[in-house]
C-alpha cells in the first residue's frame, strides 16, 4: 500500500476540475481527503462528457474524485460553517477554487483559517490568480487555451487556431496544485509554519508553453507561431511533425533530414540538407510528406525502423488501450463503483517503490461519509438529527 502521506488530512472545498484532479494526487498517496460539497453535489457530479454515467455518476466525477471521503454541507447555514472550522481546527491543508473571496465571505478564507489553525497550509486554485485585472473573470481551460496563445500555436497556418483536444490546462494545473502543496507540506514538517500556495490556469497555461516562449521571447521573433504545414510547432525544424500516409498517419521525430531522404528515396532535388533544416523546413517537410503519403504506415514503419529514425503511429483510442507497454504499465485501472457497477479510471501516473497507489475509494456518492466524518468531529446521534432538520447537511449517500 501507498501511504506517504498518511496522517495527512486534506479538507477539500473543489468543484469542476484542475482543484478535484490535484487533490486526487494526495488522496492516492494516502492523505484522508474529506470532499466538501453542497447538498445538491458539486458541479462534477451534474456534467460530464460524452452525456455518459455509469450508474449514475458522471465521467467529471469518476476523473477526479477517487479515494476522498465525501460530506454534504450547505455553507450558507452557519451550522455547516461551524461544522467546517471544526474540520479546519483538524486538517494539515485546506484546498479550494471557488473564485477569489468567495471562501473569505463565509469566514472560511486564509485569515480566517489562520486563526483557528495557525499551520495550515491553504492551496487556492483559481482561473487568473488571486488578485488582477482578470480576477472575476470566469476561468475555465479552453477560454485559458485561447488567451494564452496555447490554442494558436496548436493551429495551423491553413486553417488558424485549434484548441487541444483535452483539458489540458487544468491537467497540466492540477499537477503544479499538488506540486505546491506537496513543497509546502515538507516546509511544514521541517519548520511547522503554515503557507498559502495559489496556482492558476492562466500561469499553468503558460509553464506548459515554457519551452515555446522562451524561444519566443530571445533573440529574432516570428512573424506567425502556428504550425508550419506538417511540422508540428512553429519552433520546430523539419521533419519534427505528424505526416499522412496511405492509411493512417505517422510521426517523425528529431533526427538528420539526410537519413530520412535516403531512407525515403527522395530525388536529389528535394533533398534539404540538416544546417537547412529549420530555414528551409517548409520545403522539406512538402517532400517528405509527398514521399510518405503513397506509402502505407507498416511500410514507412519497416523504413524508419531499419535506419534508426525516431517514429511513432499516430494511434486512435482503441489503439492505445490495447497497446501492450500500456498494458504493462497498468495505465487504466478496472474498479467496483461505489454504485456497484465497474469503472476503467486512469492510473496515478507514478510510482513509489516499484508499486502503484491503489484506489482504495472509488469517486464516492454524495454524502457518502458524512455522518462518519461528524462522529469523528464529536457530534452524536441527537445532534446529528439536528443537523440533518436544520438543512446544515445534506442526507447520507444521495445519488446525483
Amino acid at each position: 500500500m501507498v501511504d506517504l502521506l498518511r496522517g495527512i488530512r486534506v479538507l477539500s472545498f473543489n468543484h469542476f476540475l484542475m482543484g478535484p484532479v490535484g487533490v486526487q494526487f494526495l488522496a492516492d498517496l494516502g492523505a484522508d481527503v474529506i470532499a466538501v460539497e453542497p447538498p445538491d453535489g458539486a458541479f462534477q457530479r451534474k456534467w460530464g462528457g460524452a452525456d455518459k454515467r455509469v450508474d449514475g455518476q458522471s465521467m467529471l466525477l469518476l476523473t477526479g474524485n477517487r479515494n476522498k471521503r465525501s460530506i454534504a454541507l450547505d455553507l450558507k447555514n452557519p451550522e455547516a460553517v461551524a461544522i467546517a472550522k471544526r474540520l479546519i481546527a483538524t486538517s494539515d491543508v485546506i484546498t479550494e477554487n471557488f473564485r477569489p473571496g468567495v471562501l473569505d465571505k463565509l469566514g472560511l478564507g486564509y485569515e480566517d483559517a489562520k486563526k483557528i489553525n495557525p499551520q495550515i497550509i491553504y492551496a487556492a486554485a483559481s482561473g487568473y490568480g488571486p488578485d488582477g485585472p482578470y480576477v472575476n473573470r470566469p476561468g475555465q481551460d479552453l477560454l485559458i487555451q485561447a488567451l494564452s496563445g496555447l490554442a494558436m500555436i496548436t493551429g495551423n497556418r491553413e486553417h488558424g487556431p485549434r484548441a487541444v483536444g483535452v483539458s489540458a490546462v487544468d491537467h497540466h494545473g492540477a499537477a503544479l496544485f499538488a506540486a505546491g502543496i506537496l513543497a509546502a507540506l515538507v516546509r511544514k514538517a521541517r519548520t511547522g509554519q503554515g503557507c498559502r500556495v495559489d496556482v492558476s490556469l492562466l500561469s499553468a497555461a503558460l509553464d506548459l508553453q515554457m519551452e515555446s516562449f522562451t524561444c519566443y521571447l530571445n533573440g529574432q521573433r516570428p512573424d506567425d507561431v502556428r504550425q508550419p504545414g506538417p511540422v508540428a510547432g512553429w519552433y520546430y525544424g523539419a521533419p519534427y511533425g505528424i505526416y499522412a500516409t496511405r492509411d493512417g498517419h505517422i510521426a517523425i521525430s528529431l533526427g538528420s533530414l539526410d537519413v530520412l531522404s535516403e531512407a525515403l528515396g527522395l530525388p536529389a532535388d528535394q533533398r534539404i540538407p540538416d544546417k537547412e533544416a529549420y530555414r528551409r523546413r517548409d520545403e522539406a517537410s512538402a517532400a517528405i510528406a509527398a514521399n510518405v503519403g503513397k506509402r502505407t504506415t507498416a511500410e514507412c514503419i519497416g523504413l524508419f525502423e531499419a535506419r534508426g529514425i525516431w517514429h511513432a503511429a499516430v494511434n486512435d483510442y482503441a489503439d492505445v488501450v490495447a497497446d501492450p507497454q500500456i498494458v504493462h504499465n497498468r495505465n487504466f485501472q478496472v474498479v467496483t463503483g461505489a454504485t456497484g457497477a465497474p469503472i476503467t479510471l486512469v492510473s496515478h501516473p507514478v510510482r513509489y517503490d516499484g508499486e502503484l497507489p491503489e484506489v482504495r475509494l472509488p469517486p464516492q456518492k454524495l454524502g457518502a461519509q458524512t455522518e462518519e466524518i461528524l462522529k469523528e468531529l464529536g457530534y452524536d446521534a441527537r445532534q446529528l438529527k439536528g443537523l440533518y432538520e436544520a438543512g446544515a447537511v445534506g442526507a447520507a449517500a444521495s445519488h446525483h
